[in-house]
């Protein structure tokens, strides 16, 4: 399944137990010899919410939240049978999400609208090694300055407004992911302002590398956004990714998203040994 180009292998927890999913998302990621992913996810029962949302990126590690993994995992659990109704609350390492459902014209969930909750702006809490807002905040980086603001959506957002265009973001996304600021490592966003709230955006995520898309990282960059004055709080925000668009809105109270969830293809696969 993919939103928006941000594709995960998932796997149905409810009816399978998997012991080993670090293992497994490093063997099955593989774009060469597996199927391919940018990680793999998790669909498993949940005590406190309607399902639960386990995620792993492609080197093993696990995230705390993915904005583009958790529709698609809504409209697994819809699709399946699972939830019923236009809601459902999924359990996540960041919390319980609550999503809303838009469906096509055979009643399966098309895109889904994420209450992803609020943005955490404390550097500290980031984590960096910075305390209080960072907001345009100059970082050096293989010995260029670049201006920085720091922003959490359950996953930790580094977001530079600098053209993405042409960008080496292989070399220097590795470089912003293991910087002695961010102990905990950190995804990049470069973005461009294209019209009032309305942005650009390519993202280097770690543990998988550069994405097609990533909807915390969407988030992220809207909040940054509004914070350095490019766009307007409580407006939607269209943002632009390899892989296509979200829409944002930022609020104090909370950052909604907006955006495809599709199914690719359903299959076996014989597990490789771990």
């Amino acid at each position: 399944m993919h939103g928006i180009g941000n594709d995960y292998i998932y796997f149905d927890c409810f009816k399978n137990q998997i012991s080993n999913p670090e293992q497994l998302s490093k063997k099955l990621s593989d774009r060469h010899f597996y199927i391919g992913g940018d990680g793999v996810i998790l669909l498993c029962p949940s005590e406190i919410a309607d399902c639960k949302m386990r995620m792993f990126n492609a080197d093993g590690s696990e995230g705390k939240m993915c904005g583009n993994g958790i529709r698609c995992v809504g409209k697994l659990a819809r699709d399946l049978g699972y939830v019923d109704g236009d809601k459902c609350t999924v359990e996540t390492l960041s919390g319980i999400k609550t999503l809303h459902f838009d469906f096509d014209e055979k009643g399966k969930v098309a895109s889904a609208k994420v209450d992803m909750g609020r943005a955490e702006l404390d550097g500290a809490k980031i984590p960096s090694v910075f305390s209080g807002k960072v907001i345009s905040k100059p970082l050096s980086v293989e010995g260029r300055e670049y201006n920085v603001t720091l922003v959490s959506m359950g996953n930790p957002h580094c977001v530079v407004f600098a053209d993405p265009d042409g960008l080496d973001l292989e070399q220097i996304g590795k470089k912003f992911e293991n910087h002695a600021a961010f102990p905990e490592r950190i995804n990049t966003e470069f973005v461009k302002v294209i019209a009032r709230n309305e942005l650009k955006m390519r993202v280097w995520e770690r543990g998988s590398g550069e994405t097609l898309a990533c909807g915390t990282g969407a988030c992220a960059v809207a909040v940054a956004a509004v914070l350095n004055g490019f766009c307007d709080k409580g407006k939607e925000i269209l943002v632009h990714l390899l892989g296509g668009d979200l829409k944002i809105v930022y609020t104090d109270e909370r950052v909604t998203m907006t955006g495809g969830a599709t199914l690719s293809f359903v299959g076996d696969v014989e597990l490789p040994a771990l």
